[in-house]
């Protein structure tokens, strides 16, 4: 069974590359909200909508103190391609080993057309400055979700 940390536990540590093959790390975050969405490929239709749709709000998230990072198994090199063709402005993990989605509990048994298969599962996890879970989403559906992200920020960054 796969364990996804739920709100109120500590985020779990970690150092991926980014585009860019810099390494980012969830202590080098400290301080600051980080959304974490894991998603499955680069340039696929659900995919697109939400990356589109997270630097759409990313001048929201940011002026809350938010960072954005999607992850996924696609390389730094596919992950510029993706940003490139897109202008997306958030920031893309490389995560080819699924150790980082593993630790989230989004590397799950997936089934598609009656065949079942390990893959990742849409999922986010808002973290909030103090590296603890402030909220999970572990089944996301693309449209609309960035803006759902923000609200729920919204309301944690009021309160």
């Amino acid at each position: 069974m796969t364990n996804i940390p739920q709100a109120g536990q500590p985020a779990p540590e970690f150092s991926t590359p980014d585009q860019n093959d810099n390494q980012v790390t969830l202590g080098d975050l400290s301080g600051q909200w980080v959304i974490l969405y894991f998603y499955p490929k680069d340039d696929t239709p659900g995919c697109t909508t939400e990356a589109k749709d997270f630097t759409e709000l990313y001048q929201d998230f940011s002026e809350l103190g938010a960072k954005i990072l999607g992850v996924s198994p696609d390389s730094g090199k596919i992950h510029c391609k993706f940003i490139n063709k897109h202008n997306l402005s958030i920031t893309l993990l490389s995560d080819p080993e699924h150790i980082l989605t593993e630790a989230y509990g989004a590397w799950r048994l997936k089934k598609f057309m009656g065949k079942e298969y390990m893959g990742v599962a849409r999922s986010t996890f808002l973290i909030s400055p103090d590296k603890i879970i402030a909220h999970a989403w572990p089944n996301v559906k693309a449209k609309g979700h960035a803006q759902a992200v923000l609200t729920k920020l919204q309301e944690l960054v009021v309160k």
